[in-house]
């Protein structure tokens, strides 16, 4: 029995021996899985980010390729126009160049393109670059450039207008040189008018435009009179005033060449309609029942103003603009036909009519010129000049007594700013030339583009 413990305790040993050793070894086989998975997460990982970097990579190498072919582009196209302006230049020797064909560029030109690409460079014919004619500030009623296909501009505009004169009518028969007997009649008018429109215009196609425009006419009058050898030694105040919705007019632009060599202007051809849907001189009562016979106590002066001309209108015109880089040379002529009206009565005191008969005012031919010059990309002035000369007017087929030829000049200066692609202001003082045309004329206009 003693024999054999020594024995009992080496066998109780070794299986504690193994037991321990299988536990350690199955302890290291869970942290070895355990460390695997781990491992195996961040290289999943790390290859995801791999891929995303790849495809970030593939992007911006497609990228950095379109941006040379671009580049390469527009670099051919700077090479191609430099070898044109070499060639065409004054003294030297014209080339005819063709499609396909190899072109020798200038020293210079092709030492500043080796560096950026040793392809050679083919040339063919240049196609010729459009010239458009740049934007000028408006001075005058017709619009410098044509609105383009599909768009649509709205215009809202305020002008003011003065004008002043002064009268004195004799009628007498003299005894003594210098000393008249008979009626001396002394006259100051003072007149001021306002006119809101707003204007639309379409551009039909790249060549035509329509434009119809609706006013808002606002007029007061005054008139300070002294009549002598009448008994009275104030002065006579006489004030009138008429407001309402003007004659609408409509017109129609053709653009009938396109100006694209610079030696040749655009040519722009219009027709415009004016209506006479305003209330025109013959619907005002006028104070003309007595002194239209000869007595001196009335005034022959309307007792409310128009706010129309109270004749249909025709006016074809054309006008010129010339690009001189850094200036624009423009101007234009017209020509208005007044349509006659038949049987025609005017409102006098107290309702009553005085028949006149058939009325045909004289036609109008129209000429302006000017210049205009940017000041900047957003800035430009222009300068211009326009006369009026307005035939005489006939009553019955007979020229009405009194009635003469009228020049009208004015001389304009505007103003144009760009406040953005869509907005303008444009802003023009007009100063009468001739005694009767209008002493001031501002006209504020603000279009804008749609």
């Amino acid at each position: 029995m003693e024999t054999n413990r020594p024995l009992r305790a080496l066998v109780l040993l070794a299986y504690s021996s193994i037991a321990w050793t299988g536990a350690v070894a199955q302890s290291q086989g869970t942290t070895a899985a355990r460390n695997t998975q781990t491992t195996a997460k961040r290289v999943e990982a790390l290859q995801k980010q791999l891929a995303d970097q790849g495809r970030e990579i593939e992007a911006l190498r497609k990228q950095a390729s379109e941006q040379e072919a671009r580049f390469r582009e527009l670099q051919d196209r700077m090479v191609t126009q430099e070898a044109r302006e070499t060639l065409l230049a004054p003294g030297s020797k014209p080339q005819v160049i063709t499609p396909g064909t190899p072109t020798r560029i200038p020293t210079e030109t092709a030492q500043s393109t080796e560096d950026t690409s040793t392809t050679p460079v083919r040339v063919g014919v240049a196609p010729a670059a459009e010239v458009e004619a740049p934007p000028v500030a408006q001075i005058f009623s017709e619009p410098s450039i044509l609105t383009p296909k599909g768009t649509f501009v709205l215009e809202p505009s305020l002008q003011y207008i003065y004008s002043s004169s002064n009268r004195v009518a004799l009628v007498g028969y003299t005894v003594i040189p210098a000393i008249l007997i008979g009626l001396v009649d002394v006259r100051e008018f003072k007149n001021n008018t306002f006119i809101s429109a707003l204007t639309t215009r379409w551009g039909a196609t790249n060549r035509m435009e329509l434009e119809l425009k609706v006013p808002y006419v606002n007029r007061s009058d005054n008139m300070i009179s002294r009549e002598i050898f009448t008994g009275s030694a104030f002065d006579n105040v006489f004030n009138t005033h008429g407001k309402g919705i003007g004659d609408v007019e409509a017109a129609i632009r053709y653009q009938i060449a396109d100006g694209r060599d610079n030696n040749k202007p655009y040519v722009v051809g219009a027709l415009r309609f004016k209506a006479r849907n305003g209330k025109d001189p013959f619907e005002v009562p006028v104070d003309c029942v007595t002194r239209c016979v000869g007595n001196a106590t009335g005034t022959a002066l309307p007792l409310e103003l128009p706010v129309g001309s109270g004749f249909y209108s025709l006016q074809p015109s054309l006008t010129f603009l010339l690009p001189s880089d850094p200036a624009v040379f423009f101007g234009g002529l017209s020509y208005t036909y007044n349509f006659a009206r038949n049987d025609v009565s005017r409102t006098v005191l107290n309702g009553q009519t005085e028949f006149l008969g058939d009325v045909k005012p004289g036609d109008v031919f129209g000429m302006n010129l000017g210049m205009g010059l940017a000041i900047n990309e957003r800035s430009s002035f222009s300068l211009g000049m326009e006369l009026y000369s307005v035939g005489r007017t006939k009553q019955n087929d007979q020229y009405v007594i009194g009635s003469v030829r009228t020049q009208l000049a004015s001389l304009l200066l505007g103003y144009s700013y760009r406040y953005s692609d869509k907005t303008l202001l444009n802003v023009s003082v007009g100063a009468g030339l001739t005694r009767d045309t209008p002493d001031l004329q501002l006209t504020v206009r603000v279009p804008f583009t749609f």
